[in-house]
């Protein structure tokens, strides 16, 4: 499970760095930039959720 979750972290941190190359900073909310501002906010959500569990797993780990 665990090399799960990292695998999912790297991943989301590639697609937020192939987002990024896309967005057009002039315009961040219309066309295509927009699509690469909800994909950025979406993977940073993964991210945090992965985050959260890995550390719930390792409180379940150290209450056992």
């Amino acid at each position: 499970m665990k090399f799960f979750i990292y695998s999912v972290i790297i991943l989301a941190v590639i697609l937020i760095g192939y987002h990024v190359r896309i967005l057009d900073f002039d315009n961040l909310l219309k066309g295509e930039s927009a699509n690469a501002t909800a994909a950025i906010l979406a993977s940073f959500c993964v991210v945090l959720l992965m985050a959260i569990l890995l550390v719930s797993r390792k409180i379940s780990r150290k209450d056992s």
